[in-house]
Formats: C-alpha cells, structure tokens, sequence
C-alpha cells in the first residue's frame, strides 16, 4: 500500500529541499519528486569534464546559503548530516587590460590598501559604507527573508524608519531604484573600483545603466567584505546531500527520475500529481511547484490561458564553460588574483553596457563578461593532486541568435556554434592569463539551450529563472498577486527563483512557504 502523503513537491532544487526539511520537522511527510536523475536543480557537483574533477555545473557560491535563516534554523540537522562549508576570505578581483587589479579581502585593512593604491579618498569611503554595512544589512536582508505583502514587512520598514530617520530611508529608496552606474558615481571616484563593484550587476542582468541595479552590487561587496565567501567542501552539492539526509530521517523521501506529468485537481483544489508512467500519488495538505510558472501554469495545470505569472520575462542566457587544468592560470597581473574565489573580467562600464546591448539585440557579445571561479585554491578536494578546475560563467548572451558583434560566427543554433564562442571566451581569457589554453586537460561547454535542457526552469537559458529587474521584483515576482507563493488553484503552491526573493542560493521561498504552512 503506497505511503499518506502530507506534502507532494514537484522539482528538487535546493527551494524544493528546504521546504521539505522544514515540513519534516514538524512532522509532515513529504515526497519530492525531481525527473532528473539527481536533485540539486541549479545546485549540482558533476564530474563534468573527466573522472576526479568535480565542477559546480552552475551554482558555485554558497554565501546566501551558509547566511540564510533556514541554515540558522537547522545548522545542527544539516552539519550532522555532513554539510560543510569552506571558506573563502580572498572573495573576488577584478583584472584590467593594464595589467592590473583590484580585489577585495575579507581583511578591511587589506582591501583598504588596495584601493588606497587608487584613491585614498575611495579608501575612506569604503571603510565607512563597511561600518554602516550591518545596521543596513539588518534591514535588508530581514526584508528579503520575509514574505511580501505582509505586515511584518511594513513593520521592517518601520523600524527603519524609526532608528534611522527619514533621511536614511529615502537613501535606501534611492539605492533600491538607482542604476549601477549612477550609484556608483556617487559614492566612489575611481573607475577601477566602480568597474570591480559594477561586475556583480552582471551576475543577474543588470546593465551599468539599468535602473535597480545598484543593490547587488552594493550588497555583494560590503557582504564579501563583511563575511568572506562560502563555498561547498567537496562541491555546491554538500549541502543538497545534506537536506536529502534530513528529509528521509524524517519520514520523508527523494525520488528522482519521477516525471510529474499533470497536477491532479478536484473542485479547484490540488489533490495529487499524476506521473508519466501512469501512477497517481495523493497529497493530503498541500502540492508545492518547484518550478518556473511557465511550466507550472501551462504544463502541469494544463492551462490554454495563462495568467500573469506564467509570462514571466527571462533575462540574457548563461554559458558555462568547465575546464580541468594541470595548473592554475597565470593571470598577467600578478600573482595576487590566483588567491581569489572569482575573477571578474568587465574592466569598465563601457565593456559591460557593450556586452548588455549587443545581447539583448540578439547579438553574440564581441568581448562577454567572465565570472572564473577558482575553488580549487581553497579546496583541494575537488580534483587530483596538482591539478585544479575552472568554472567560468559567461554572460550575457542571447538565447536566440540574431548575429555575431564580431562579424566571424554565423548565426545558428548554439549546438552548432557554442564550442566556437567558447573559443572566443578562451582568447578572452588569454589576453588576461596567456597560455592558458595549454594548461587545459579537458573542457566541456555549456550553451543556454544546454542550460535549458538540463534544468527547464532555466527558461531560455536564462540561470536565475527570470529578469530581476525592478517591474518582476519584489511585489512583482513573478506577478503582482502572486508573490507569497499563492496560486490559483487552492492548495497548490509555487516556489523557486521564479518568485519572491528570486535568484540565489538563499532557500528563501522554500524556507518562507514551509513557515507559513507550518502555521508560523
């Protein structure tokens, strides 16, 4: 006889996974259902390239994890399950076509001497925006880990409003709807630092010139700065085998390879889920989507007119491009930027509005913006002796190809030209780190069509679930009325980076959603 069921999730990302761990605790039974064969969603550690090189097939940073209420709330559970971090206090550095950089270190004294190489007066200020940083970081990240619309949110801005004054409110406001490039010019005025602080726009899809796009930059730098980076001891995946752990000691269970074909409704309430095999399994609480609302609206609620959530916008695609090295690069500007979790390459705002632009035309980037992640300098774990991995995320670009700003790929598919643009990505990086491409013992390419095939929430390749740009943010994610993970059907929910608070391994929405069922 199958097993009563409180809870059916559909998809087993990280989101997925923290609602189950949380539910278990208070006792529901809960089965996650993933088609692929393994959980994880955008959170997955693979032997990518060749056997003994493990590569972070998307996600590579754990900070919003490791800093996340739901960690706080079950570190005991997950730590004696076998998650563990390793930290990174080298966060991230920008490399220059002069052969320079500029980095920042969880040591304030030594970021502070590296940007007073630049400007002593930027020194001041960042160490000043560093001390104002946790009053700030309360506030907002309170907020993002509180659901919206809610009245504990309107009492979060309340309290600000209180202990900080009018005029430290209205200079949030101002930060929450600026442009990176306009903040950034406010604040600092060496265009080094600006660039370094400005890449962390181009990890969702903000523009220089893009209007919202001034909090992460902003948030990523003084958390870096704050706290150092986290990364995942053996893979991101520690702690997807950690909440696996949890869940089944709890009653509850992972199926992978279990297509959810239909949501199962009856008298416009979720009921069950019915596989494409045939089998139907019956949810006696609540059915919870881990899902883009595409996919959620159109192909589990078989819905012709899809409502607003459903259309929601996705921003430029991802490649990722892993690569297995017998030897670290040697990146022209010293040794320093090889002792860094990230190395940006988007010297200037005219580099990264170039790259923007030309994408969102439809064209393939001249000169795209590189994220290479160096994980093996802070853990050894993940590939042979003397050997390292290289993660390198590759934005912005178009999903659907329209040209090439350089003129010298022709306009096709990404399966027919994605291992040409991955060349251009290497001579990219050998302008910054020459000979590289020697040093490479096996890489493997991943397009935005790949992205989509492997994960379908990655909708047009697109790794964060859809534009966080300000009109799909906060009470718009995915759709005004639609963001406490509410849909239109009772008992069914929906949760993931689609909707609200978005992208990043913070386990947010699950968290928030399996709170709220819990009577929380």
């Amino acid at each position: 006889m199958s097993k009563n069921w409180d809870a059916i999730i559909v998809g087993a990302g990280h989101n997925a996974l923290a609602a189950a761990v949380h539910l278990g605790t208070k006792g529901w039974k809960v089965l996650v259902l993933e088609k692929a064969d393994v959980a994880g969603g955008a959170v997955k550690t693979t032997e990518a390239t060749i056997p003994g090189f493990y590569h972070d097939l998307y996600a590579m940073n754990l900070s919003m994890f490791a800093g996340s209420p739901f960690y706080a709330k079950h570190k005991n559970l997950l730590d004696d399950a076998g998650l563990s971090f390793t930290g990174a206090g080298k966060t991230f550095v920008s490399v220059f076509p002069d052969n320079t950089w500029l980095g920042v270190d969880s040591d304030l004294g030594e970021t502070s001497k590296n940007i007073s190489r630049l400007s002593k007066a930027d020194a001041t200020k960042w160490k000043q925006m560093v001390a104002d940083f946790p009053l700030d970081a309360k506030y907002i990240f309170t907020a993002l880990g509180t659901p919206i619309p809610s009245f504990a949110f309107v009492k979060i801005l309340w309290r600000m409003w209180r202990e900080k004054g009018i005029g430290h409110c209205m200079n949030m406001a101002k930060l929450m709807v600026s442009s990176p490039r306009n903040w950034l010019n406010a604040n600092f005025e060496n265009d080094k630092l600006k660039a370094m602080m400005a890449a962390w726009g181009m990890h969702l899809d903000f523009g220089p010139d893009v209007a919202g796009g001034a909090l992460f930059p902003y948030l990523e730098s003084m958390a870096c700065q704050s706290f150092g980076m986290a990364l995942g001891q053996g893979g991101a995946n520690t702690i997807i085998r950690a909440m696996q752990t949890v869940i089944e000691a709890n009653g509850g269970e992972v199926r992978v390879n279990s297509n959810v074909e239909k949501i199962i409704t009856n008298n416009d309430r979720a009921v069950g889920v019915l596989l494409n095999d045939g089998t139907q399994i019956n949810a006696g609480k609540a059915v919870i989507a881990c899902v883009h609302p595409k996919a959620l609206y159109g192909k589990l609620l078989g819905l012709k007119d899809l409502p607003p959530p459903a259309k929601l916008r996705p921003g430029p695609a991802t490649m990722m491009i892993h690569m297995a090295m017998d030897e670290m690069p040697k990146w022209k500007a010293g040794t320093e930027p090889g002792q860094y979790a990230y190395v940006h390459i988007a010297p200037d705002f005219e580099y990264m509005a170039n790259v923007y632009t030309q994408a969102m035309d439809g064209l393939l980037p001249e000169k795209p913006i590189l994220v290479v992640g160096q994980p093996t300098v802070f853990d050894k774990t993940r590939a042979p002796d003397g050997k390292h991995i290289l993660w390198v995320q590759v934005r912005a670009l178009p999903y659907n190809i329209k040209g090439d700003s350089a003129g010298k790929i022709k306009a096709g598919e990404w399966d027919d030209i994605k291992e040409d643009y991955a060349d251009r990505v290497m001579a990219i990086l050998e302008q910054y780190a020459p000979e590289i491409r020697k040093h490479v013992i096996a890489r493997k390419v991943l397009s935005p069509l790949d992205l989509e095939r492997d994960n379908p929430n990655l909708v047009h390749g697109d790794s964060l679930s859809g534009s966080h740009h300000i009109d799909q943010f906060f009470l718009f994610r995915p759709a005004f009325g639609y963001s406490r993970w509410k849909t239109n059907v009772h008992g069914l929910y929906n949760i993931g980076a689609s909707t609200w608070p978005g992208a990043g391994t913070g386990a947010g929405s699950g968290f928030m959603l399996a709170c709220a069922l819990a009577g929380e």
